[in-house]
């Protein structure tokens, strides 16, 4: 599964309906709001959550993988220390990197590309990413019917 950034993961296009989504993974293994009454799809077999935002017409805005077959770059993200992915993407538009700790976890989010690499262990365990705002604070979806 291939992590495009500022476009989204595999087949998932930012701005994607529910529809659009099931069409290509049928319907998800669970589904829920949160707190914000975002509708959330979490696709067990392809280790993916999915969040749908209310308040852009439930487009797909934000994707959480946890999978092994994940790529960037034509290389594995998952398993593999951070540092050593840090170094492989320092020449393509991902030099600064923000770290924030929690217990074991560290999050490393990489704004230009809205993406986050959740480690524990110095390993990366996650992959996080979002659909990217510009300047006038809208959302750049990607997905053209």
């Amino acid at each position: 599964m291939k992590i495009n950034p500022k476009i989204g993961i595999d087949k998932l296009v930012f701005g994607m309906l529910q529809k659009d989504v099931e069409a290509i993974y049928g319907k998800p293994s669970k589904s829920f709001k949160d707190e914000d009454d975002n509708t959330i799809y979490q696709y067990n077999e392809q280790k993916l959550r999915l969040t749908f935002y209310k308040d852009e017409n439930y487009k797909l805005g934000y994707v959480v993988g946890s999978s092994q077959e994940l790529v960037l770059l034509d290389k594995k993200v998952i398993g593999r220390p951070v540092a050593e992915i840090q170094k492989e993407l320092n020449t393509k538009d991902f030099a600064k990197w923000e770290k924030e700790e929690f217990d074991t976890l560290e999050n490393y989010f990489n704004e230009p590309n809205w993406m986050i690499l959740q480690t524990e262990f110095d390993d990366v365990v996650k992959v996080e990413i979002g659909a990217i705002i510009n300047e006038k604070d809208e959302f750049e979806w990607k997905f053209k019917k």
